[in-house]
């Protein structure tokens, strides 16, 4: 096993590594940049070291400088978590020159896969069915106006080298090509330094379903069964759940079967996960693959009962896979939030600064994933994830009501969180009955609906609960009373900012600032 592991990432992703680092009694190494000086993967690392500024490229984005951090420190291998560099084909091989283990799958694997072109090229000659589009990147929009006439409108424009639907352009009719065409090779271009598209058929009310595989070293691929990921605000993720509620045995055994295909065609090893989407027919078509750890990793830890960092590790000191596919039997239903620094109110803007007061929740089935603490300030610099909020049941229906009282206790003062998103949505109906797709989020969103009862459905608030709210705001603050009698007899009056906060407080709805 290995003497020390270098975790080059951050936050939440990064304190997860580091738990499963200490669990296996392996020192872990962690790096930081100015203004994660006093984060808590920091914090909780047995050795921590600057890399520079705060602009990721002079920081988690320098493959130099996280090389020359391993090699002083003495690490044998890197985790490179997700984002970042994790995708990054360079980073395997710097770390293969300095004798330094990489854990994830090799370069030449993960340009074979991570290429959204070439792995849909390889699922085409490994038989596995992908989007109606094209294989290979559109040089010119005279091409992309031919094959999207070829295959009818709506398409959808995807950068080459995308992902978290930065570049990418849903175009409905031909008139608006040429302008969705020049605003996704901008954005991708900003994004990922590289402008290139390639163009699929835009599929209705599709659901996006991934499969999570692992392979060793030694020939063995399994898959550990499916996660729901159709909840999408503009195409980022925000609710994942394992199992899908759609799935039947004979759908998971096609798509995993598919997936492990796919993955031996490529040579892949390690953790990694292949996306689909699924028609209202449960008609399956390859997406991409993404050939690191997900973000939404813990639903399918909850319900298979593994832990994917420790396996990841395993695999990479060249330990076979214990598990076989028949040891891999789902029990229950797990559920995943991720919560951020950002306000759904204001266009989902973030919410940088100090976190004043933080209270995480726990309980029955509960876990959370958190990077942040109370006192800590959420930088500008970088993705404003605080963590990741997880509930597990016997089955869908607690797990959703294990979500929602987990929701309800979950509290932080002084910047603003998307916590009251997740109650909107967790109350809908149409999520409960699991009638979710890739735009259902987006169209939900957009439904007009009043102010303060926005307000109030977004608190999760029902007429009773607000009564009950009331009533124990109004207890406290004459337990404030009582406590703060002047020696003269006389009674304080509260204000009504006070009484306010109470009630705010107790629905779940950050103090005003």
């Amino acid at each position: 096993m290995f003497k020390k592991i270098l975790i080059a990432n951050r936050g939440e992703i990064a304190v997860r590594i580091l738990r499963a680092c200490r669990e296996m009694g392996i020192p872990a190494v962690v790096v930081y940049s100015d203004a994660d000086r006093a984060s808590l993967h920091v914090r909780l690392a047995d050795e921590a070291y600057r890399i520079g500024p705060a602009p990721s490229r002079e920081s988690y984005l320098a493959i130099d400088k996280i090389i020359s951090v391993a090699r002083s420190a003495g690490c044998d291998a890197l985790h490179p978590g997700y984002g970042f560099l994790s995708e990054n084909p360079r980073l395997p091989r710097a770390c293969a020159d300095a004798g330094i283990t990489f854990i994830g799958p090799t370069a030449a694997a993960m340009e074979r896969l991570g290429s959204k072109t070439a792995a849909r090229q390889l699922a085409r000659e490994a038989g596995v069915p992908t989007v109606p589009g094209t294989l290979n990147p559109i040089e010119q929009l005279d091409a992309a106006l031919e094959k999207a006439r070829e295959i009818a409108f709506p398409v959808v424009l995807k950068a080459v080298a995308g992902g978290g639907g930065k570049g990418m352009r849903l175009v409905e009719r031909e008139q608006e090509l040429a302008s969705a065409w020049r605003d996704a090779a901008s954005e991708a271009t900003n994004a990922f330094g590289d402008g290139r598209l390639y163009l699929e058929k835009f599929l209705f009310h599709p659901r996006h379903i991934e499969i999570q595989i692992l392979g060793d070293n030694h020939g063995h691929v399994i898959y550990l069964g499916e996660r729901e990921c159709s909840v999408q605000r503009r195409y980022q993720k925000v609710i994942e759940e394992a199992p899908s509620p759609i799935m039947t045995p004979e759908l998971r055994r096609a798509m995993g079967e598919a997936a492990v295909g796919l993955a031996r065609a490529g040579g892949y090893t390690n953790a990694g996960t292949m996306e689909f989407l699924v028609d209202a027919q449960r008609n399956f078509y390859f997406l991409e693959m993404n050939t690191r750890l997900q973000v939404e990793h813990p639903v399918t830890e909850l319900v298979a009962s593994v832990d994917l960092v420790k396996l990841q590790i395993e695999i990479a000191a060249g330990r076979p896979l214990a598990l076989k596919q028949d040891d891999i039997q789902l029990r229950g239903h797990a559920i995943e939030c991720r919560i951020y620094a950002e306000d759904p109110d204001n266009n989902f803007f973030p919410s940088p600064g100090k976190i004043l007061d933080l209270r995480a929740p726990a309980g029955p089935g509960i876990r959370m994933d958190n990077g942040a603490y109370s006192g800590w300030i959420v930088p500008t610099d970088y993705d404003p994830m605080l963590g990741k909020l997880i509930a597990w049941g016997k089955d869908r229906a607690e797990a959703i009501a294990r979500l929602r009282r987990a929701l309800g206790e979950y509290y932080a003062r002084g910047i603003k969180t998307n916590i009251g998103l997740f109650r909107r949505i967790l109350s809908e109906p149409e999520f409960v009955r699991a009638e979710i797709y890739t735009k259902w989020l987006d169209e939900l969103l957009s439904r007009p609906a009043a102010h303060v009862e926005s307000k109030r459905h977004a608190a999760g608030a029902t007429f009773s609960e607000d009564a009950a709210a009331l009533v124990a705001a109004f207890w406290h603050v004459n337990q404030d009373g009582a406590s703060n009698k002047p020696a003269n007899g006389s009674r304080e009056t509260p204000s009504r900012w006070k009484i306010q906060g109470r009630q705010d407080q107790l629905a779940g709805i950050p103090e005003r600032e």
